[in-house]
C-alpha cells in the first residue's frame, strides 16, 4: 500500500496570480502528485489550511481512495462549502488523482474513460479603452487562430490573452464616474452608460469581423437582475456564444426569468463552491454552460460528477480558466474536457515564460486547441527551485472587487 508521507502547499507568481499548488508526497520513492489549489484573492489562508489541517488529517493514509479522503477531508471540519476549505481540498484531490495516473501508467483523461475529442476549443480574453483597440485585440487573437473570443471594453491588453483583472473591463470603458464629494476609495462604473456602452462595442465588433467569430461577453454580475434581462435582449441580435455572469450569484432566483425573456446564451458559476449553487441551474435546464472553478470546488472529484449531470440535462461545460487557474488546474480542466460528451469550451490564457520555468510539460495550444499531454498523470513536473524565484506579491486589498455605483 502507498500512503501519504506530507501534504506540501507550494507558493508562486510566475504569471500576474499569486498560485497555489499542492505536493502530495508518497511513501513510494519519487512518486508525489501536484493539485492546483488557488483562490488567489486568499492565497495564505488556503496555504494555512493545507499545512495546518489537511496535512496531519491525511499522513499514513492510503493515496488510492480519492473517493474516501475527499468525503474525509470535506466533513472533517463538519461546516463545508466554504472557499478557503474547498481550494485546500481541490489541491490534494488533484494530486491524488496525478499520483493514481503515475501508478497507472496513465493520464488521467484515460482513467476517466479515454478521449472523446483530441483538443479542447478554447475561448480567450480580448479587450480595449475603445473600438479600435479592443478590435485590434480580437483580430491578434484570430490570427492564432482563436475563433472564441470575450469581448471587455475597459482596460488595455499588451499581450494577445493576458490581461490583468484591474484592467479587465468589467462594467464598461472605465470611464470617471461622477461621484458625489467625500466618496470612498473603489472600483467605480455606471450602469446605465455600461450597457449601451458594451452593446456597441460588439456591434463594432461584429460587422469587421463577421460571423466567423464567436463572440463572448462577461457581465461580471455588476448590473442589477432586470437591467441584466434588457442588456441580454438587447445584445440578442449580435448572436453571442454565451453572456458569462449575467446575475450574482445572490440572485440565481432570476435565471428562471431570464430563460423566459432571452434566447442568448447563459454561462455562469466561476463563484460556486456549492453544489446546491448549481445543481438546481442545470437540472432545470436554466443555463447552457456550467463554469465552474475545478481549483475551488473541491477538485476533479466533484467536477467529474458535475460533468456528469451536465451531460444528462444537455448542459455544457466551460471550465473557469484565467490567470488565477495554474498550469496544473489547467491539466485537470483539460483532462475532462477531453474525455467528457458535455463539454462546451475551455477559457484559457497563454501560459508565460515564467510559467514554462515552473512547470515542465504543460498542454500545447495550437490553432485554437489546448492539447493534453499523454504522459502519466497530469504529465506536469514542477521546479520548485524555479517557483521560489517568483514570490507571491504583497497580498494588499484589492480595488478592482470593491466596486462601487456612481453614488459611492
Amino acid at each position: 500500500m502507498i500512503t501519504i508521507e506530507s501534504i506540501t502547499p507550494i507558493l508562486t507568481k510566475p504569471a500576474t496570480e499569486n498560485l497555489v499548488i499542492v505536493k502530495v508526497q508518497t511513501s513510494e520513492p519519487g512518486l508525489y502528485g501536484l493539485g492546483c489549489a488557488t483562490f488567489t484573492q486568499r492565497c495564505s489562508a488556503v496555504a494555512e489550511t493545507v499545512r495546518t489541517y489537511l496535512d496531519p488529517l491525511l499522513r499514513g493514509r492510503d493515496v488510492s481512495r480519492i473517493n474516501e479522503l475527499w468525503r474525509l477531508m470535506h466533513v472533517n471540519g463538519y461546516w463545508r462549502h466554504g472557499p478557503v476549505v474547498s481550494s485546500a481540498i481541490s489541491g490534494v484531490d488533484q494530486a491524488l488523482w496525478d499520483i493514481k495516473g503515475k501508478v497507472a501508467g496513465m493520464p488521467v483523461h484515460d482513467l476517466l474513460g479515454g478521449k472523446v475529442r483530441q483538443a479542447a476549443a478554447v475561448y480567450m480574453h480580448a479587450a480595449g479603452r475603445d473600438h479600435a483597440e479592443l478590435l485590434e485585440a480580437v483580430q491578434a487573437h484570430l490570427a492564432q487562430g482563436v475563433k472564441h473570443i470575450r469581448v471587455q471594453l475597459g482596460g488595455t491588453q499588451t499581450t494577445p490573452g493576458t490581461l490583468s483583472p484591474v484592467t479587465a473591463g468589467y462594467g464598461g470603458s472605465g470611464r470617471t464616474a461622477n461621484r458625489p464629494d467625500g466618496a470612498l476609495d473603489g472600483t467605480y462604473y455606471d450602469p446605465i452608460a455600461y450597457p449601451r456602452e458594451i452593446i456597441d462595442a460588439i456591434t463594432h465588433v461584429r460587422q469587421h469581423v463577421g460571423d466567423r467569430v464567436q463572440l463572448i461577453h462577461d457581465v461580471h454580475s455588476r448590473l442589477s437582475p432586470i437591467q441584466a434581462i434588457a442588456l441580454a435582449r438587447e445584445l440578442e441580435p449580435l448572436n453571442l456564444f454565451f453572456l458569462e455572469d449575467a446575475l450574482a450569484p445572490e440572485d440565481l432566483g432570476w435565471y428562471e426569468r431570464m430563460r423566459q425573456s432571452v434566447t442568448v446564451p447563459q454561462a455562469v458559476g466561476e463563484l460556486f463552491v456549492h453544489p446546491g449553487e448549481w445543481l438546481p441551474l442545470v437540472t432545470g435546464r436554466l443555463i447552457d454552460f456550467l463554469r465552474l472553478h475545478v481549483s475551488a470546488v473541491g477538485g476533479l472529484t466533484p467536477a467529474i460528477q458535475a460533468a456528469m449531470i451536465c451531460e444528462a440535462h444537455g448542459v455544457r461545460t466551460a471550465w473557469h480558466g484565467p490567470k488565477d487557474t495554474s498550469p496544473v488546474g489547467h491539466a485537470a480542466n483539460l483532462a475532462l474536457d477531453v474525455s467528457s460528451h458535455a463539454f462546451g469550451i475551455q477559457e484559457f490564457a497563454p501560459f508565460t515564460p515564467g510559467e514554462h520555468e515552473v512547470f515542465i510539460g504543460l498542454p500545447e495550444l495550437r490553432e485554437g486547441y489546448l492539447y493534453p499531454s499523454d504522459k502519466p498523470g497530469w504529465g506536469i513536473e514542477m521546479d520548485e527551485a524555479a517557483a521560489a524565484r517568483y514570490p507571491i506579491s504583497d497580498q494588499t486589498p484589492l480595488k478592482w472587487t470593491q466596486a462601487r455605483l456612481t453614488d459611492g
